[in-house]
């Protein structure tokens, strides 16, 4: 059976607690302070370089679908091949999973992809703790996911501040309408460093339903902040999302799924048939 959120963050909090015995924040700062400074993530995707801008996604494998590709499994799986396919293929950004026990992600992979590549990596993990922050910058990382799922109360508020603090840009994902406006308050007041991400994928079903970003889309006044994630294979659909005024999104798995996921990205980025 396919983990659950639960079983995920329990994980989590162990890894964490084993991690920051290792290493406090103020070695993860050092670490990050002999960086280059972040690459610019909100412009890359905000600037209207195309119709819709694309955050390309590095995956080996999810709890609901396991390993995307038998090839993936393989030690010579290589992050930064696939996202140089990504790059010239016309990707704004690239979203690297993590997370090693459920998806089979490495924070390694980010420093691989950014030495081979100019865009801008998001860290996409579980992300609780302010020190996987701290651990996120020392690793590269431009930018973080944050999901309000896992973040109650202030925690949502305070994570955000403080990943900007550090120079950090955020994707806040939300699931529902509630999340929606406890996230949007945040991106509101921070604009320059911050999206909304409406992630189209239902946690408890898994199932897939790209109106659940219509449905949010109807309450945010500015669009321009939102990124759809989750479900998205065709120009008709990044068509279809652009009539509601959603002109970012994030693909992984449909990419990942293709023996070139770049060449499946060139596909994505064609216009669609006219009728």
């Amino acid at each position: 059976m396919p983990a659950t959120l639960d079983q995920i963050l329990t994980q989590t909090r162990a890894t964490v607690a084993h991690r920051k015995a290792a290493t406090t924040q103020a070695q993860l700062l050092a670490i990050a302070n002999d960086l280059p400074p972040p690459r610019d993530f909100i412009a890359s995707l905000t600037a209207k370089t195309r119709p819709t801008r694309i955050i390309a996604e590095v995956k080996r494998a999810s709890p609901s679908a396991g390993l995307i590709r038998p090839e993936y499994a393989a030690q010579s799986f290589s992050p930064e091949l696939i996202a140089t396919e990504y790059h010239r293929a016309g990707a704004n950004a690239i979203s690297c999973l993590t997370d090693e026990p459920f998806f089979f992600g490495h924070l390694s992979y980010i420093a691989r992809i950014k030495t081979s590549i100019p865009l801008p990596v998001l860290r996409k993990d579980f992300l609780i703790d302010h020190w996987q922050l701290a651990e996120s910058k020392a690793a590269g990382a431009d930018a973080v996911l944050l999901i309000a799922e896992c973040l109650r109360g202030n925690s949502l508020s305070e994570m955000t501040d403080r990943a900007h603090q550090l120079g950090l840009a955020t994707l806040i994902e939300v699931h529902d309408l509630t999340q929606a406006q406890r996230a949007l308050a945040i991106v509101q007041r921070t604009p320059d460093r911050a999206l909304l991400g409406v992630n189209n994928r239902n946690l408890s079903t898994m199932k897939v339903d790209l109106a659940q970003t219509a449905r949010i889309a109807a309450m945010i006044p500015d669009r321009s902040v939102l990124v759809s994630e989750s479900g998205i294979k065709s120009a008709a659909d990044l068509a279809q999302l652009r009539t509601i005024g959603v002109e970012i999104v994030l693909v992984g798995e449909h990419l990942m799924r293709q023996s070139s996921p770049g060449d499946a990205l060139r596909t994505l980025l064609e216009p669609p048939p006219t009728q």
